[in-house]
């Protein structure tokens, strides 16, 4: 049976695909901040893609309000479950640290230097293969912050070409997407459904996590191996005044902090107890720390919570969509949706669908990981990522059509372990 939509949804429909557009025309608003500097900063503002979503959310609020009253726009605000933005900002905080960063670094250090490449290379690869597959133990997020950073500081800041800059941010965005389905708690994609189907970690690792392990080390070597001569020039980054000896015991708490926050990801009072006692010790300990990444986090939980906020009345067309595809065209169907809404949203409308098998199941999962890292949008981690890495690109943005063809070919590499294997 047909759903009819309301007027309501209808308009909220149209709202989220001028979302989707505008996420993809943000040069277009900072062209206009040049061209009308009496009013640059509305355009600078519209110009940032962490933003968008935020704005269109707002507006959808507003019709809500004249439509229905502002009662019953609370009330669907209210009815919305904003956990994951503020996870994400919170994991993007901590794991920026100091500590956490400089404990990343070691720990990819030591296994570059058990691999039989040149020093960069080596670093390049770890970074590409072994973070994102992390990911499916401190959580997606965490894992992107992570490789962002250490890229960025080893690679970005150095002046590598525009080429390798892009195949980077696709491999990365793609891997991580991927990388977190060895577990049932990590990808939120996968974390939407695991507790409905029954899926433990054996279930993970037969149907998803050694497929998912093969791709990410296939497009890491792909990716290292193709950009071997331009990597093997690539300075290592000087050593700053800030790279004194960091305390073992202040490694050790915020690899508490890290911990209890994943572990708790699920309990918004929880974690942001913790996080505001972190923010008491990186005050304590200046020294310590860098400028801690707030403005960022904040940008990004803004983007993911507006994507709440419009993904909530999309439900009566994406669920007509996914219900009548086979599950090969359901796979394929949900690579391609997952570019144009986030994929944790659109396995839990699919896990709405009753009476649905095994094959439906995977269908749905392995399509919305594997389409992940086709758009900012596809996966909740890449708008952190992003964030992180945009200032190294041109005009400080990343390019939506350069990242959707940089993060094809490792996608297809998905698609052949997750279809033909």
């Amino acid at each position: 049976m047909t759903t009819v939509p309301t007027t309501l949804e209808i308009i909220a429909a149209a709202l989220f695909a001028i979302a989707v557009i505008h996420t993809f025309s943000t040069k277009f608003f900072e062209r206009l901040a040049h061209a009308q500097p009496r009013h640059a900063g509305i355009w600078h503002l519209l110009g940032e893609v962490e933003a968008v979503f935020g704005f269109w959310a707002m507006v959808l609020v507003v019709v809500l309000a004249f439509h229905e009253g502002w009662h019953e726009a609370v009330a669907y605000l209210d009815g919305q479950d904003f956990t994951e933005p503020l996870f994400v900002f919170v994991i993007m905080v901590i794991a920026a640290s100091r500590p956490i960063l400089r404990f990343a670094s070691w720990c990819v250090k030591i296994n570059a230097s058990l691999l039989p490449m040149p020093r960069q290379m080596a670093f390049y690869f770890v970074v590409l293969s072994l973070v994102p597959l992390l990911g499916s133990f401190i959580t997606e997020p965490a894992a992107m912050t992570l490789a962002a950073f250490m890229l960025r500081d080893r690679f970005y800041a150095q002046g590598i070409s525009n080429r390798l800059k892009y195949a980077t941010i696709g491999v990365l965005f793609v891997n991580v997407s991927i990388g977190g389905t060895l577990t049932p708690y990590a990808a939120p994609p996968v974390l939407m459904v695991a507790s409905k189907w029954n899926w433990d970690l054996a279930h993970m690792f037969i149907h998803f996590g050694w497929k998912a392990w093969l791709a990410v080390v296939v497009n890491a070597l792909a990716a290292t191996l193709l950009f071997a001569g331009e990597l093997r020039k690539v300075a290592a980054p000087v050593q700053k005044d800030s790279d004194e000896p960091m305390p073992l015991a202040m490694v050790v708490l915020h690899l508490l902090f890290l911990a209890g926050v994943v572990l708790t990801a699920h309990h918004p009072k929880v974690f942001m107890g913790l996080f505001l006692f972190f923010l008491g010790i990186a005050q304590a300990y200046k020294r310590h720390h860098d400028r801690l990444i707030l403005r960022e986090g904040l940008m990004v939980a803004f983007f993911l919570a507006g994507l709440v906020a419009l993904g909530g009345m999309q439900k009566w067309w994406l669920q007509e969509v996914l219900a009548g595809l086979s599950p090969v065209a359901l796979y394929y169907g949900s690579t391609a949706l997952t570019a144009i809404t986030d994929n944790a949203a659109l396995t839990y409308l699919g896990s709405l669908v009753d009476g649905v098998n095994d094959a439906y199941k995977y269908a749905l999962v392995a399509g919305a990981v594997t389409g992940g890292g086709l758009t900012i949008i596809a996966n909740a981690p890449n708008p952190a990522g992003f964030s992180i890495l945009k200032g190294h690109f041109h005009d400080e943005s990343v390019h939506p059509l350069g990242l959707f063809l940089a993060a094809l070919p490792p996608t297809l590499v998905a698609i052949v372990a997750f279809q033909l294997l």
